[in-house]
């Protein structure tokens, strides 16, 4: 997020820092998003977790660096605190524009943002199963990274009030069943041939394929602020795509997902799940700890305990948001995302 370094505001100067930013040798690239006042840091391809740490950790510090020599700040979380999204300027790009057109005040009100983690597939095949293996487990990475408690300046109860604004927007939450990789790519490829969509990319699921990059791409979990717990989740989400089987893909149960969906935008780490085998529900943080252990394995080949040691299965961080309001007020909640996002 973009905010005045004054009233710790929204501002919309996402062009300023991307024009800026082109002068410089960076390990990514800082791009526009729907709002003006949001700026996406994407990193180049990274062969390990290790190094996407530092490619993100190097695009805030320029994007922080550009943004104060012109009266600006950065933040990192999944809302601003008090800024109200449906008044925000809508960046230039015509694609926007023309989204705004087509989806109304579902469109404004996506004042939120997330991680975006892309993880390498061996195949098309391969990909879909890993999503069909990952997706009971996300619903729990949203809950423990849910950091989006305020909505235009109140507390709306909700844990990630991102994850809720997500869903009214078309074909959100999680993908249909389809059963393999050339069903979701005749589906898609059909409701583009209706006029529904451009592009596979506006298919706002918590998961897609993305065969462009020829990863599968994982959505679900609300934007950090520590640049730590942005690399503990993706090491999480790396290991748990190496740890599922990738050969067969068994449909994950969608009823189930939906419900712990809801509990964890509700919740968060206080949320109760129903656990993938459907037998039980389970409080969030001993599921996540289940989570940590299943994936250990494939963290130790990968190199990557020391970044999952980084998340607190107990908590997450919309509930330092929380408190820090409680004690003081929003300006110093803002103050404070400003100062951890740079770590």
């Amino acid at each position: 997020m973009i905010l005045d370094a004054g009233t710790l505001a929204l501002a919309p100067a996402v062009e300023l820092l991307i024009g800026e930013s082109e002068k410089l040798d960076l390990p990514g690239r800082l791009k526009t998003e729907l709002f003006a006042s949001i700026v996406e840091l994407n990193t180049d391809t990274c062969d390990s977790v290790g190094k996407a740490h530092e490619a993100l950790s190097q695009l805030r510090r320029a994007a922080a660096r550009i943004a104060e020599e012109h009266g600006l700040r950065i933040a990192a979380a999944g809302s601003h605190p008090f800024s109200d999204p449906e008044q925000q300027q809508i960046a230039s790009d015509p694609r926007y524009k023309e989204f705004v057109g087509f989806a109304g005040v579902s469109a404004r009100r996506q004042g939120v943002s997330g991680l975006h983690v892309h993880v390498g597939m061996p195949s098309a095949n391969a990909c879909y199963a890993t999503l069909e293996g990952v997706l009971p487990w996300l619903p729990l990475v949203l809950a423990l990274s849910a950091n989006s408690p305020f909505l235009a300046g109140r507390a709306t109860g909700l844990a990630s009030n991102r994850a809720e604004v997500l869903a009214q927007l078309p074909r959100a939450g999680a993908p249909p069943a389809f059963g393999s990789y050339k069903a979701w790519e005749a589906f898609v490829e059909r409701l583009i041939g209706l006029g529904l969509a451009d592009d596979y990319t506006r298919f706002w699921w918590d998961v897609r394929p993305h065969p462009r990059f020829g990863t599968l791409e994982i959505r679900m979990p609300d934007q950090p602020t520590s640049l730590g717990v942005t690399a503990g989740l993706t090491g999480l989400l790396q290991a748990l795509c190496a740890s599922v089987d990738n050969e067969e893909a068994l449909p994950a149960d969608r009823g189930d997902y939906a419900q712990n969906r809801w509990a964890a935008l509700r919740f968060g780490a206080r949320a109760e799940l129903i656990h993938p085998d459907g037998s039980r529900l389970v409080r969030a943080p001993e599921l996540a700890r289940e989570l940590l252990d299943l994936v250990a394995p494939a963290a130790e080949k990968l190199g990557t305990e020391g970044d999952l040691a980084a998340l607190d299965p107990s908590t997450c961080e919309g509930e330092r948001q929380l408190d820090i309001a409680g004690r003081e007020d929003l300006e110093a909640v803002c103050a404070d995302l400003v100062e951890r996002t740079l770590g």
